[in-house]
């Protein structure tokens, strides 16, 4: 049985100079998952992430962290903050400190977790990171995808067990795109949810086990990738292209696709267009 971790009702929010930026919400994160978030510029993704973490309060409608609804209480909002963590898209705005490692560190030690839990941790996400060498560096010293790992690593060492990313390859080459991505998929396992925010479909498509669209702050649909990309007139209003590897799988198969399994991956695709053309010989 699925087990929630934040679950949206009825929640709206609108600004103070009247934007409504999400309207009317029900949305549950589950547990475990590597989640997609799609969605133009101005759809709500900011916003929903925001309300995530405590950081806005609903204007109307309710947010359940864990089946209990928030009241937004200091102490409540303290421990939210501890297990949904955000890496924001300008990665520099969370990085404050002396050095990467300090910069790193600066979480679990205002948890007031002992010194060696908090060195174990600290050493473990430098590896997972692959940080070691900027250990000593200043953050403001750093490339772009240097700083967003940094950024990642400092959320890890918090632990918490869902982490927010918005837009976590912006501005990065291929190169660091993917590996940021290797990083996330490392950091996800059965007690830790990631839920980034792309504009990228492929991305999407190939990484996440789950999708979420939203449009003009409604939701659109959330579901299994192949499920959602298939959806024509959700694709047409939230303005996003059906991913190229689907394209091609299409082409490949014709229009009898009922019981066809799509391919999720290069490897995927790559080993069934081996096996068509096998056939022929």
């Amino acid at each position: 049985m699925s087990e929630q971790i934040i679950t949206f009702e009825q929640v709206s929010y609108q600004y103070a100079d009247g934007t409504m930026a999400l309207n009317q919400i029900n949305l549950s994160i589950e547990k475990g998952k590597k989640i997609a978030l799609l969605g133009n510029n101005g759809a709500g993704k900011s916003t929903l992430f925001l309300l995530m973490n405590g950081i806005l309060k609903p204007t109307s409608g309710s947010i359940f962290y864990r089946g209990k609804k928030l009241t937004y209480k200091r102490k409540e909002i303290q421990q939210l903050r501890q297990q949904v963590g955000i890496v924001f898209q300008n990665s520099e705005t969370q990085l404050f400190s002396s050095s990467v490692y300090e910069d790193i560190k600066y979480g679990p030690k205002n948890l007031h977790l002992p010194i060696e839990e908090i060195e174990r941790r600290v050493k473990e996400v430098i590896t997972l990171t692959e940080t070691e060498s900027l250990k000593d560096k200043p953050p403001h010293f750093l490339s772009i995808g240097q700083k967003k790992r940094v950024a990642i690593a400092g959320i890890v060492a918090i632990d918490p067990e869902l982490m927010v990313l918005d837009e976590p390859t912006a501005g990065l080459d291929p190169y660091y795109s993917k590996r940021t991505m290797e990083i996330l998929g490392k950091i996800n396992h059965r007690n830790r949810t990631v839920l980034l925010s792309t504009h990228d479909v492929d991305l999407a498509y190939e990484w996440a086990d789950e999708v979420i669209i939203l449009n003009n702050g409604h939701l659109l649909a959330q579901g299994i990738p192949v499920e959602v990309f298939n959806q024509r007139e959700i694709l047409e209003k939230s303005h996003l292209q059906k991913p190229w590897m689907m394209e091609v799988f299409e082409r490949l198969q014709g229009t009898n696709l009922s019981n066809k399994k799509y391919p999720r991956s290069k490897a995927e695709l790559f080993e069934m267009m081996e096996s068509i053309q096998a056939s022929f010989f």
